[in-house]
């Protein structure tokens, strides 16, 4: 009667999201989830300021590789 973050059942989410998203949305997945947690966490230490002049330069730079400029 372990936890949830048994091994089996990691195992086991991993089978489900590779099924869901497919190999390749994973790596862009894992990327956007990283960034947000970094995001969330430059948020809660006060560096506001920095974390929302980083969030416009990431939609600018998405807009323009989308061809939105």
């Amino acid at each position: 009667m372990g936890g949830l973050f048994q091994p089996m059942h990691l195992l086991v989410i991993l089978v489900i999201a590779l099924v869901i998203f497919g190999p390749g949305k994973l790596p862009e997945l894992g990327s956007s989830i990283g960034k947000g947690i970094k995001e969330f966490k430059k948020a809660m230490t006060g560096d506001e300021k920095d974390a929302v002049t980083e969030i416009k330069k990431e939609v600018t730079q998405q807009d323009s590789r989308d061809g939105k400029a």
